[in-house]
């Protein structure tokens, strides 16, 4: 299927690695010119480099989302350079175990500035450039315990809630603009998170191990996501064979996801 990206501009916060670099990677390989980003200039123009390598313009910015400032320089830099924005791929995120008994105030604010205020920041200043453009659109990464609660990951539950009503009632907002909204949700996908997971809950197995271990009881599919998986998503809603969906949530978890 030709998903028509050619000539689009998009920026993936959190796209040095992980979910972020594999959505980036396909953008790239689909025509669109992408900007990356991550709070550390060494990892993300690393990994730009290796972009480059499958064409069309890259450009990487080192910035922390949860920093208003560096958030609006950022995207005033990637307009400058590529003349505008047609794509906001919200993806900067991190995963914070904990239950309500161990998780600490901190803990809980820290989670929702990384998580939910980044995407509303990221969101504010992308705005102008996307109604700018002829097909704005913006894909938030989120996560199936947005919608079925986890007590394990209890910071992560109550803040992608939060991310799943912003990214619809963002869908209502803009839609007489014609700017398109949507909600990817994943479950266990294969990510550098769930190496530092593993490194605190199991860290005498394999990598393998643990990840077959975690999936079997909670996957349908029993294994975990590839974030090329998730990747094939974002690039479609991104598209124009998506032009009529918004305001949607979709899941990309292997059947995980206990509800209707």
């Amino acid at each position: 299927m030709e998903l028509g990206l050619g000539g689009s501009r998009a920026l993936v916060t959190g796209g040095s690695k992980g979910i972020g670099y594999a959505i980036a990677s396909m953008l790239l390989a689909e025509g669109a010119a992408v900007a990356i980003c991550s709070r550390h200039r060494d990892e993300v123009e690393a990994a730009a480099d290796k972009l480059r390598a499958i064409g069309g313009p890259v450009v990487a910015l080192a910035a922390d989302v949860t920093r208003p400032a560096e958030v609006e320089q950022m995207v005033t830099d990637v307009a400058a350079q590529f003349g505008g924005l047609d794509l906001l791929v919200n993806n900067a995120g991190r995963a914070h175990p904990g239950t309500f008994a161990t998780l600490t105030d901190q803990d809980f604010q820290e989670d929702l500035d990384v998580k939910l205020f980044s995407q509303i920041r990221c969101s504010r200043a992308a705005l102008p450039h996307l109604r700018a453009s002829r097909r704005g659109v913006i894909v938030n990464i989120n996560a199936i315990y947005g919608r079925q609660p986890d007590p394990n990951f209890f910071a992560t539950t109550v803040d992608r809630a939060a991310c799943l009503a912003l990214s619809k009632a963002l869908a209502m907002e803009l839609g007489a603009e014609g700017i398109l909204v949507n909600s990817v949700n994943i479950g266990f996908v294969r990510t550098p998170q769930w190496t530092n997971i593993r490194e605190r809950r199991a860290p005498g197995l394999t990598e393998a191990e643990f990840l077959a271990r975690t999936a079997a009881p909670e996957v349908p599919l029993g294994r975990f996501g590839e974030p090329e998986e998730v990747a094939g998503l974002v690039a479609f809603l991104a598209s124009r064979h998506a032009s009529y969906i918004t305001g949607a949530s979709i899941d990309v978890a292997g059947g995980m996801g206990r509800y209707l």
